[in-house]
C-alpha cells in the first residue's frame, strides 16, 4: 500500500497543473476525494513557488468543471431527484438556506473546507435551478481565492510541511485517507447511478 501510495503522488505530481485540473473535476463532482487538491497544490506550490497562481487557476477551473458535470445530472432531476439522494432534514435545511441568499451559501461551501458540504449544496443548488453561469463563476471565483490563500500558506510554511510530509505518522495518514477515498468514491458512484435510473425509469 506505501509503494502504491508513493507511485500515485509521483504520478499527480508530474501531472503538475493538469493533475490538479482532473483532481478538481473528480472532487467536485461524483467522487469522495475531501483535500485532496489541496494536498497536491500545497506540494507542488512548495517546489514551484513561482508557479502559485497557474496552480491556483487550475484547481480552480477542475473544480468548476466537475460543479458542470454535477449541474448537469441535478438541474436535470430538479427536487424530486435532489429528495432521492438526501435526506428530508436536509433537503429542507438546503432549500430553506438557499432560498434566502444561495449566493452567500455557494460562495462560503466552495471556499471552507472539509467537512462542510460542498456537493450537497452544489446539487442543490442546481436542482432549486439556480442559474448555472452565474453557480460556475461563483465557484470558479471563491475556489481561486481559497487556493492562492492554500498557495501561499504553503510558501510560508513549506519547510515544516515538508518535514510532517516525510514522517511515518504522515504516510500512515495517507494510507487511511486513500482507503476512505476509495470507499467514499465507491459510495458516491452508487448513488449516482441509482439516481439516474430512478430519473430514467420514474
Amino acid at each position: 500500500m506505501h509503494a502504491f501510495i508513493r507511485d500515485l503522488v509521483s504520478f499527480l505530481f508530474h501531472l503538475g497543473a493538469f493533475g490538479l485540473v482532473v483532481f478538481g473535476i473528480l472532487d467536485s463532482s461524483f467522487l469522495f476525494l475531501p483535500i485532496g487538491n489541496d494536498l497536491l497544490l500545497i506540494v507542488l506550490v512548495i517546489r514551484h513557488h513561482q508557479y502559485l497562481p497557474l496552480y491556483a487557476l487550475a484547481a480552480s477551473l477542475g473544480s468548476a468543471t466537475g460543479v458542470l458535470l454535477l449541474d448537469l445530472v441535478c438541474r436535470k432531476g430538479g427536487e424530486g431527484g435532489l429528495k432521492k439522494m438526501m435526506s428530508g432534514p436536509r433537503f429542507d435545511y438546503l432549500k430553506k438556506k438557499l432560498s434566502r441568499n444561495a449566493v452567500f451559501l455557494i460562495v462560503v461551501a466552495s471556499m471552507a473546507p472539509p467537512p462542510f458540504p460542498f456537493t450537497p449544496v452544489m446539487a442543490a443548488a442546481s436542482a432549486f435551478q439556480f442559474p448555472r453561469l452565474r453557480l460556475l463563476g461563483y465557484v470558479f471565483a471563491s475556489r481561486l481565492v481559497r487556493f492562492t490563500v492554500i498557495g501561499f500558506a504553503a510558501i510560508r510554511f513549506g519547510r515544516r510541511i515538508l518535514r510532517i510530509a516525510n514522517s511515518p505518522e504522515f504516510t500512515w495518514f495517507m494510507v487511511g485517507f486513500s482507503v476512505l477515498c476509495i470507499v467514499g468514491s465507491i459510495l458516491s458512484v452508487v448513488r449516482w447511478i441509482r439516481l439516474s435510473r430512478a430519473e430514467t425509469y420514474g
